[in-house]
């Protein structure tokens, strides 16, 4: 029966990771486009976890964690270089300085969360 409809163990239904990557992505381009740092940091965190999420689920990673933790170190050096290029409070038609820091902080964040899934999450699936 499961032949003719299609459908077999191996086949599971759609993931919901895409949706959720693209809403994450388009909260960070809006808060760091807007200037709106609260908006672009949670946009930041939902598309690296999405993504973390995706790596896991696809089987190329055991867990999430140090996939989450790599993006995250990424995001922060990248937001400490644009914030050491372009200072707080630079003015100037384009200032970057609380953009930068909001991907700083976001990559920061995504460093202290995968830190803490590895060490508590982890060791909790474990017992």
């Amino acid at each position: 029966m499961e032949e003719q409809s299609g459908l077999s163990d191996r086949h599971r239904k759609a993931s919901p990771w895409p949706l959720f990557i693209a809403v994450g992505l388009a909260l960070a381009e809006l808060g760091v486009f807007l200037d709106l740092v609260s908006i672009a940091i949670g946009g930041l965190l939902l598309f690296v976890g999405c993504l973390g999420g995706i790596v896991s689920e696809a089987g190329y990673a055991r867990t999430p964690w140090p996939f989450i933790g790599g993006l995250g170190l990424v995001l922060a050096v990248v937001g400490i270089a644009l914030t050491a290029l372009y200072p707080l409070g630079g003015g100037g038609a384009l200032d970057l300085g609380f953009r930068a820091v909001s991907i700083a902080v976001a990559g920061l964040l995504c460093m202290g969360g995968s830190l803490l899934g590895r060490v508590v999450l982890e060791r909790q699936s474990t017992v």
